[in-house]
């Protein structure tokens, strides 16, 4: 296969459907508008977006729209967030009713200017979606709430189904990648989330400038952390003001990892280009808390 020019979309990135058609896609949105809501599936453009909402997932951003860190790789807007909504949790969780969501995705910006970093809402927001859709499942992509153990556990102690938290890159990378997150405590998020008992997931993106050996190198880190869930995809430059995309890596490279991924002993390795963190999420919540037996 030949290889595209690193300003050239490859044709494996190239999507042809008309999500504008989709009365599943035209319904949610009109949902997430009228409760002035924040989507990561809109906002970050998401690839599977119809994919997604089709089989009833959808992935909510919670406490604003704006960070207060800047990473590289990320098209989130960054600034001085306003006050968190007390109205939010009740909103996104009627929302969820009247959607049909059967397993809700819940993610936010980071919110550093708050004492508690978000968490507090974090809780409040994942139990009041369970009082109102009890049967709905969960999935929260949690910010490292800069490490602290106590602010982790009030995210672990309203039991999501899953929490995820992505380690974006390699160690090598991640100085140049992201702003005050650090590899290390991304891993002691993870560590914490796997020795809770509820199923532990990362995911990082291709294309930034890592090597196949770093890769797998992250694979071993993320498994002796306790990791069961892994998602790898392609980075796309959100603006040109952003980190410029460094390779295209082909889909028979993505292939390789899945397959080394689960030989190492992942219980799910979603891994392809259109991969993003909540790819199939509705499936990684039948992971058991086995990983330690394979480390």
């Amino acid at each position: 296969m030949e290889e595209p020019k690193k300003g050239r979309l490859p044709d494996w990135l190239k999507l042809k459907s008309r999500l504008d058609q989709d009365e599943t896609h035209q319904n949610v949105r009109r949902i997430v508008k009228e409760n002035n809501l924040n989507t990561i599936c809109i906002s970050g453009n998401c690839p599977n977006i119809g994919e997604c909402w089709r089989a009833g997932t959808a992935t909510f951003m919670i406490l604003g729209n704006i960070c207060t860190r800047a990473c590289k790789f990320c098209g989130v807007a960054t600034g001085k967030p306003l006050l968190p909504d007390p109205g939010e949790p009740a909103r996104i969780a009627d929302s969820i009713k009247k959607m049909g969501v059967k397993h809700a995705v819940i993610t936010s910006v980071d919110r550093d200017d708050l004492p508690d970093r978000g968490a507090g809402f974090w809780a409040q927001t994942i139990r009041t979606i369970r009082e109102v859709n009890p049967t709905v499942t969960m999935e929260t992509l949690i910010p490292d709430f800069d490490g602290k153990p106590e602010l982790i556990n009030l995210v672990i102690d309203a039991a999501p189904d899953v929490i995820s938290h992505n380690l974006e890159t390699v160690r090598r990378l991640t100085p140049d990648i992201r702003t005050k997150a650090r590899y290390d405590t991304s891993l002691s998020v993870i560590r914490q989330i796997a020795d809770s008992g509820i199923v532990s997931k990362s995911g990082i993106m291709l294309g930034l400038g890592e090597t196949p050996e770093e890769v797998v190198e992250t694979m071993d880190d993320l498994l002796k952390a306790g990791c069961q869930v892994m998602t790898i995809g392609q980075y796309l430059q959100p603006t040109r003001d952003h980190l410029a995309v460094n390779e295209w890596v082909t889909p028979e490279q993505y292939q390789k990892y899945e397959d080394i991924g689960l030989k190492k002993g992942f219980r799910f390795v979603e891994s392809h280009p259109l991969v993003r963190s909540s790819y199939h999420a509705e499936k990684h919540i039948t992971s058991k808390n086995d990983t330690k037996d394979h480390l």
